[in-house]
Formats: structure tokens, C-alpha cells, sequence
């Protein structure tokens, strides 16, 4: 079953990357288990805040924080805030509820 979600990561600074992702249709928790977001160690982001960005429902964001987890540290973005908020961190750079500016 394709999920049909898009991801696309960015560099936002020398240490951040952004990975949006764009849903072409409502989907269900099901389909969790057939999505395959960037990976962090492939794709050399492991010793970089991730900021996940995009709309979706809220198990998909846990979803993705959890497989993010290696990561240096991992902020949702909030256009509200013009920045992205720490949700999880392995790093003294960076404090979970510190909101990242991009």
C-alpha cells in the first residue's frame, strides 16, 4: 500500500535540517508501517537537528519523532512561533521547549 506522502529535506544552517513532508490524501494508522521517511543515517543528518515540518495527524508526527530518534536533536515546526520547537535532544546545544529560529 503506498502511503502517498512526499518527504523533502533541506539544509536550513550548517547544523539543521528540515524534513517537510506533504500528504496527497488523508491516510490511517495502518499505513504507518509502509512509510519510509529520509533516513538520518543514510543520508548523513545523525549529528544534525532534524525539524519536522508539515500537516499531518499527531501519531504521524510521534511516529516520525520516534524514527528520528538518533538523531543530535529532533523540533516540530510552528509557524505561530516562526520557529521550530526542541522536542528531543541528545546535545547541551539544544534544550527540549527551545524554540530554533529559521
Amino acid at each position: 500500500m503506498n502511503t502517498e506522502i512526499k518527504f523533502e529535506t533541506k539544509k536550513a544552517g550548517e547544523n539543521i535540517v528540515v524534513i517537510e513532508f506533504v500528504l496527497a490524501r488523508e491516510i490511517s494508522p495502518e499505513e504507518l508501517r509502509n512509510i519510509n521517511p529520509p533516513d538520518p543515517i543514510e543520508n548523513k543528518f545523525a549529528d544534525k537537528l532534524v525539524i519536522l515540518s508539515g500537516r499531518g495527524p499527531i501519531w504521524l508526527y510521534g511516529f516520525l519523532i520516534h524514527f528520528y530518534h538518533p538523531v543530535k536533536a529532533i523540533a516540530v515546526f510552528d509557524p505561530r512561533l516562526d520557529g521550530a520547537v526542541v522536542v528531543e535532544s541528545h546535545s547541551k546545544e539544544y534544550e527540549v521547549g527551545q524554540v530554533v529560529k529559521i
